[in-house]
């Protein structure tokens, strides 16, 4: 006859094989283009994230995993980080004074030496990024206990996650909006315990980042 350990165990064991396999997260990519796009090696990209002070702020996290995915790989694209290009256009892309649309960049462009640091820095695109990644549920019953003759964790805990996120992406050069791309996606992460604590994680913010660098690399890297 099994101990209840043993059966314990089993259990925990075809739970694992479940969360191993509902653990995980992929991305659904959307793409709206209004404009042919297409930029050399020695143009440069600027990531910005959307601000305010009424809104939640995109992570930064997020926006550092789109800059390493988009500065790596085989077809790599050059950036400006947003602290420099912020600081060389003070203060036309603080919160307050941002532009809004391609008709406040034409008029943004008009001050005097705007163009002139644009052409310095040679950035092509600005890619405003605009989302987060919130919990939409969570349950299961899990806890620690430590004594004087041990410890150890039991139970099985999760929570799902939604990540949504978009690019607005703006043309310095024709002053333009080249287009749109959004990128959402769902998991849900599990914590289970048979002593010793085991996360299996599904990081949809993780799974939007790469599918919308994906996505920026081939829609700015398009000749046409």
């Amino acid at each position: 006859m099994l101990s209840v350990a043993k059966v314990y165990k089993a259990q925990l064991q075809v739970i694992l094989m479940t969360m191993l396999l509902m653990g995980c997260a992929s991305a659904r990519i959307q793409q709206s283009r209004t404009a042919t796009t297409g930029m050399t090696t020695e143009e440069s990209l600027v990531i910005l994230s959307r601000t305010s002070y009424n809104e939640r702020e995109t992570e930064e996290s997020f926006t550092d995993c789109l800059s390493d995915a988009l500065s790596g790989g085989r077809t790599p694209i050059r950036l400006m980080s947003e602290a420099e290009f912020k600081d060389q256009l003070y203060p036309w892309f603080e919160p307050r004074t941002a532009p809004d649309s391609s008709d406040d960049l034409a008029r943004l462009f008009a001050q005097p030496g705007v163009q002139q640091r644009i052409d310095e820095n040679n950035v092509r695109y600005i890619a405003w990024i605009d989302g987060d990644t919130i919990t939409t549920d969570r349950g299961g019953s899990f806890s620690c206990t430590v004594s004087t003759v041990g410890g150890g964790c039991f139970g099985v805990t999760y929570w799902e996650e939604d990540a949504s996120y978009e690019a607005a992406i703006w043309d310095l050069q024709n002053l333009t909006t080249a287009g749109e791309i959004s990128a959402d996606a769902s998991g849900t992460s599990y914590i289970a315990g048979l002593v010793l604590p085991i996360p299996i994680m599904a990081r949809p913010g993780n799974a939007a980042c790469k599918a919308l660098a994906l996505q920026l690399k081939e829609f700015l890297q398009a000749e046409g």
